[in-house]
C-alpha cells in the first residue's frame, strides 16, 4: 500500500501554489487533501510548516528548500529553520547550491530532485510572428524577454524602486544594454517584461533608451505566449531554486544564457552559463527528462521509500 501524501501549499496565488494544484490533480492517487489521513506530509510551501504543526506526530515528513538567500538568512530565519530541522525526516532540494548550503545546517538526509518540466501547459500554440503582432510587438526586433518579480515591494516608500538582488535586475539591465551595444549595427533590440514589480528595470531601461513593453501579471496563457515571441531570455539571478525560466524555455524551445545559478548546471551546456551573460552562447535548455509524467517518479519512489 503507497504511502499517503499531504502537500503543504502556501495559499498566496503563487508559484507554489500552482506546483500543489497539479501534483495533486496528476498524482490523486497518492494524495490526500487532509494532512491528518496523510502518511507523509510534503512540506512544499516550507516557510508556511506552523499551519499543520499540529498533525506532525507519527508522520513522515518532507521538507522542500527552494533556495536560501545567504545575505537574508539572519537569526531568525536560523532559528526558524532548526525548528522544522527537529521534525523533517528528509530535505528535499533542487539543485547542488542549495544542497551545499543546508548541508551545513543539519545533519538530516538530503535528496536532490529538480522542478517537473509541465509539458501540458507550457507548449508551442503559434509561429513567433504571428503572435508578435498579436501582442504589438515587432516582427523584425530582436526581442529579449523577462518574467520575474525582481523589485522590492514590502517596506518601501512609494515610488523608491529598489532590485531585488538575488533575483538579479541590476544585472538583467545591464546585460540588456550590453546586448543593445552589440546589436546596434545589426538589428533593433527590443524587451518583453512581464510580472509583478518590475519597475526598476523599466527605470533602467527608460534611462538607456531602450524599447520595451511591460505585459502587467498576464495569465499563463498570455505568457506561455510570450514566450514564443523572444529571440533570448537572460537568467541573471543571484540565487534561485530553478529558475522555471529554465524549464519553460526549455518546453518552448527558447534560446537561453544564464549565470550559474539554480538547475542551470542541469539543462544547460557550459558554454550558456557565465557570471556576465554576455559572454554566454545561447542554447535551448534541455528538460526532456522532466518532461510530464516521467518528471513525476522520482517524488514518488521518495515518497514510497519512507
Amino acid at each position: 500500500m503507497s504511502n499517503k501524501v499531504f502537500v503543504l501549499p502556501p495559499g498566496e496565488s503563487w508559484i507554489v501554489d500552482r506546483f500543489v494544484k497539479e501534483w495533486n490533480e496528476d498524482n490523486a492517487d497518492i494524495s490526500t487533501v487532509d494532512p491528518k489521513k496523510a502518511d507523509v506530509i510534503w512540506l512544499y510551501a516550507d516557510w508556511a510548516w506552523d499551519r499543520v504543526r499540529h498533525v506532525i506526530h507519527g508522520k513522515k515528513i518532507v521538507t522542500t528548500i527552494h533556495h536560501i538567500v545567504p545575505e537574508k538568512f539572519n537569526q531568525a530565519e536560523r532559528f526558524n529553520f532548526q525548528l522544522r530541522d527537529d521534525i523533517t525526516t528528509v530535505y528535499h532540494v533542487t539543485n547542488q547550491h542549495t544542497y551545499d548550503f543546508i548541508r551545513q545546517l543539519t545533519k538530516k538526509p538530503i535528496v536532490m530532485i529538480s522542478y517537473w518540466a509541465n509539458n501540458k501547459i507550457w507548449k508551442p500554440t503559434g509561429t513567433r510572428n504571428d503572435l508578435r503582432k498579436k501582442h504589438g510587438l515587432s516582427t523584425d526586433a530582436f526581442i529579449i524577454g523577462s518574467f520575474q518579480r525582481d523589485t522590492e515591494g514590502s517596506g518601501i516608500p512609494k515610488n523608491i524602486f529598489l532590485p531585488k538582488l538575488e533575483k538579479g535586475p541590476d544585472l538583467l539591465a545591464d546585460s540588456i544594454i550590453e546586448f543593445k551595444k552589440k546589436s546596434i549595427d545589426y538589428f533593433d533590440t527590443e524587451v518583453v517584461l512581464a510580472g509583478w514589480r518590475r519597475q526598476y528595470v523599466m527605470k533602467r531601461l527608460d534611462d538607456a533608451k531602450i524599447k520595451y513593453k511591460y505585459f502587467d501579471l498576464p495569465s499563463q496563457e498570455t505568457v506561455n505566449e510570450l514566450y514564443q515571441t523572444l529571440d533570448l531570455y537572460p537568467v541573471t539571478a543571484r540565487y534561485e531554486g530553478g529558475p522555471q525560466s529554465l524549464i519553460e524555455c526549455g518546453l518552448l524551445n527558447i534560446p537561453v544564457v544564464s549565470r550559474p545559478v539554480g538547475i542551470a548546471e542541469q539543462v544547460l551546456p557550459s558554454y550558456a552559463i557565465a557570471d556576465d551573460v554576455t559572454t554566454a552562447s545561447p542554447h535551448v535548455p534541455n528538460v526532456e527528462h522532466l518532461k510530464l509524467p516521467q518528471g513525476y517518479e522520482p517524488y514518488r519512489k521518495l515518497f514510497e521509500s519512507l
